[in-house]
């Protein structure tokens, strides 16, 4: 492709993109295909010979577009937002020209220093402790997502708690962490990858509101040290994946500080309400924390992948991750003077992430995101009266933020059978998950172009399933 070329087809894409973007809500959100169709319209071998952009185009169009869900749909209320602003998506856009990897300060100096500056700003933004700014002992990373965050943290507690052996001797028998019952399921997948084993997690037990129970929590640890076990990592949860719930960090905190433990609060979608003065209260202990993690690329339009990273102590993430062959040797590196953030993740490559993160900052600014988080919280309330002031609905869950769980009173089979019925209909997407063993749905409101219209007809097409299961 000539830079000719180049310019007119990015200028097609654009201009797609764009168009996209203000009609999506037109798009069935779920792709009805089933599986194995998308393949089944590809050739079966590779292109030997260049193909003319305009066929591939069209392939795209007409074979990825319909195997496309749409999570940008105003419609869409399933799992979690994952959002972008027009300014995020031109910040992908030159990330993507420049082609940087930023494994070292010295393969790019803006790549990493800019990433460092604008964790900082967000310190500030969400009133994080100051113990996770750079300028300190701690410092913030950009990860792909909270699964990573939550691994590395689970390494560098683990590296702590037996002095590096880990590193050179392997796991060595007895070690457990603990999260609650309702903690996301990377909790599980670190204790396998980091080699502690799933038998060694305890899923502390929760109470009526699905929160962590610092009791529960504390008799455990305990009966594991009489045992002769060695408890060194708690998970805690701000914004439970299924409910929303929030474990009490500073009870949590304390007992962590107690017996010499590694607290990891994962705020993977809560956490960007923090930047919402108002919503803070959920942060309460969090000076007590030596890790936390949330996703820009859940609920501050920043596209997918974009996971804030901060440790109080830089060095305990460092010296677990760190592995240094001679060709990454470099004077800046040696003498201290930078950050190489290779050594702050699992991978040695790094994206230019920062720079989508730092336009949307720049371009919507703390009170445009504070405005889009206030109102898709009110929508969430307006939607929780409904469900309460109708008495064949109820509500499963305390609502926070912006995720109400709520059921039918019929029971398992009719909530199962509505939220097939309103999913198979394209005009809304929404999952569930099950709360007291009882199968729950979860709407989730967080499109940057959902309104009070998208909310009002979503209970209305519940409404109608929910008739025509009773009447059946």
């Amino acid at each position: 492709m000539t830079p000719d070329q180049f310019r007119e087809h990015g200028r097609d894409v654009l201009d797609w993109i764009a168009r996209y973007l203000d009609e999506v809500e037109r798009y069935p959100v779920l792709s009805s295909l089933r599986p194995g169709e998308v393949r089944s319209r590809l050739p079966e071998h590779p292109p030997q010979q260049p193909e003319p952009f305009e066929r591939i185009w069209s392939d795209f169009k007409q074979i990825i577009l319909p195997g496309i869900t749409h999570w940008q749909s105003p419609w869409f209320f399933g799992y979690f937002p994952c959002n972008r602003w027009p300014s995020s998506i031109l910040g992908e856009l030159l990330s993507a020209g420049l082609g940087v990897q930023g494994m070292l300060w010295l393969t790019s100096p803006a790549c990493t220093e800019l990433e460092t500056h604008v964790l900082d700003w967000l310190v500030e933004l969400l009133d994080l402790p100051r113990r996770f700014l750079s300028t300190g002992s701690g410092g913030g990373v950009i990860q792909d997502t909270a699964s990573s965050a939550t691994l590395c943290a689970v390494i560098a507690g683990r590296e702590r708690a037996t002095g590096l052996a880990s590193r050179r001797q392997g796991c060595p028998p007895g070690l457990t962490a603990y999260a609650s019952a309702q903690a996301h399921s990377s909790v599980v997948k670190a204790m396998a990858l980091a080699g502690i084993g799933t038998d060694n997690l305890r899923l502390i037990e929760v109470d009526e509101s699905y929160a962590l129970r610092p009791d529960a929590l504390r008799r455990s640890l305990e009966a594991d040290r009489r045992a002769g076990r060695k408890p060194f990592c708690v998970v805690a949860t701000i914004g439970t994946t299924s409910s929303m719930a929030f474990d009490p960090l500073r009870p949590v905190g304390e007992i962590c500080r107690e017996h010499g433990l590694w607290l990891h609060v994962d705020a993977a979608m809560a956490g960007s309400a923090a930047i919402c003065p108002e919503l803070r209260s959920f942060h309460d202990g969090l000076e007590l924390a030596d890790s936390y993690c949330f996703n820009p690329h859940k609920w501050l339009g920043v596209n997918f992948d974009c996971d804030c990273f901060y440790v109080a102590d830089r060095e305990s993430l460092i010296r677990a991750m760190s592995v240094t062959p001679e060709y990454l040797r470099n004077p800046a590196s040696e003498a201290g003077e930078v950050f190489d953030y290779r050594d702050w993740q699992i991978p040695l490559g790094r994206r230019f992430r920062a720079l989508k993160l730092w336009f949307v900052l720049r371009s919507e600014g703390a009170e445009g995101l504070r405005s889009l988080i206030r109102r898709h919280i009110a929508l969430a309330a307006e939607f929780a009266d409904w469900v309460s002031n109708d008495p064949a609905w109820e509500l499963a869950a305390p609502v926070h933020l912006n995720l109400v769980c709520f059921r039918h009173r019929g029971g398992d089979a009719v909530n199962q059978r509505i939220l097939e019925q309103v999913n198979a209909s394209g005009r809304m997407f929404l999952t569930h998950t099950r709360l007291d063993d009882r199968w729950t749905l979860r709407l989730c409101i967080g499109g940057l172009t959902t309104q009070r219209e998208h909310v009002t007809e979503a209970w209305r097409l519940l409404q109608e399933a929910a008739r025509m299961q009773t009447v059946s």
